[in-house]
């Protein structure tokens, strides 16, 4: 079962509803350590005072802010402690917006949010009347000493918290040279539409099942071989370069008709199935016949 990573309550208008936080996500990576080569000694790091070996105690270590190359304004845990944003237990709502309007670009670590004790009626109540609403809560709380922006959301009858980046946090993209406006080429109304049927053509419903972590299952299939001791032979990566300008068409038009081949394959083979189960009655009849005529 999981643990509440944090307690505390949900606050709007003259509302209170306590809460517990839960993770949302089970990190599935596979930790690597550093060891020697030669002997597979393991690697230690320490903290260490720059052009010097000594290794300096962590009780002597503070935290600084660099103006410049080598210039830094030191601040004391005293100070850092006084400027902590003050620790309440409330997630306050602000505003209550349409999903449609938030970019996904400020969404961050998804939680779940479930009743403290004694609580449950009034997590339903917010529950039931989020998702009749279709509202998403915008809200600010304080978790793990830093102030936090998050989503709140109702799906199933069950609560869910998504820190969200403030604004400066996010850059905006006319700060980026390659992909303003006035840097774009051209593109012809012919590839849009090839592109917007090759899009049409890959559209389904979204089954987050449908997605693996291939990279994770095939470096622990790695782990494993070499742990038996069997030789491995690294594959070689593919290169794969970018499609040039005027093949864009030709790829369209390929990839187009890839994927229309896959689906009328996934298409004709229950159609043969169909066949063979037709085609059955008539060996049954053909066989009755014979054996009437070899009667006679």
């Amino acid at each position: 079962m999981a643990r509440a990573i944090w307690s505390g309550t949900i606050s709007f208008g003259l509302l209170n509803v306590p809460v517990k936080l839960y993770s949302a996500v089970a990190r599935r990576g596979i930790a690597l350590r550093e060891i020697r080569e030669s002997d597979g000694a393991r690697i230690r790091h320490r903290r260490v005072a720059e052009g010097t070996d000594e290794e300096v105690p962590y009780g002597e270590i503070v935290k600084a802010f660099e103006i410049t190359a080598d210039r830094y304004v030191p601040l004391s845990k005293d100070e850092l402690e006084a400027m902590a944003p003050e620790k309440t237990r409330a997630i306050e709502v602000q505003d209550f917006v349409d999903l449609d309007q938030i970019d996904p670009i400020y969404f961050d670590s998804p939680y779940y949010l479930g009743p403290a004790e004694g609580a449950e009626k009034a997590y339903s109540l917010l529950a039931s009347a989020m998702q009749r609403s279709g509202k998403v809560a915008i809200a600010r709380f304080v978790f793990r000493n830093k102030e936090h922006l998050a989503a709140l959301r109702a799906d199933n009858g069950v609560l869910t918290l998504t820190t969200m980046r403030f604004a400066d946090e996010v850059v905006p993209p006319d700060e980026l040279d390659d992909v303003l406006p006035d840097r774009k080429p051209k593109v012809a109304a012919k590839e849009v539409e090839m592109a917007e049927q090759l899009i049409d053509s890959l559209t389904s419903d979204f089954d987050p099942s449908a997605y693996r972590d291939e990279y994770r299952e095939e470096l622990m299939s790695l782990i494993e071989r070499k742990a038996e001791g069997k030789e491995i032979v690294a594959p070689e990566a593919p290169e794969r370069e970018a499609t040039k300008a005027p093949d864009l068409m030709a790829a369209l038009e390929e990839s187009i008709a890839a994927v229309k081949g896959k689906s009328d394959g996934r298409a004709r083979k229950p159609a043969k199935a169909k066949a063979k189960k037709k085609a059955a009655p008539k060996k049954a009849a053909a066989k009755k016949r014979s054996k009437a005529k070899s009667s006679k």
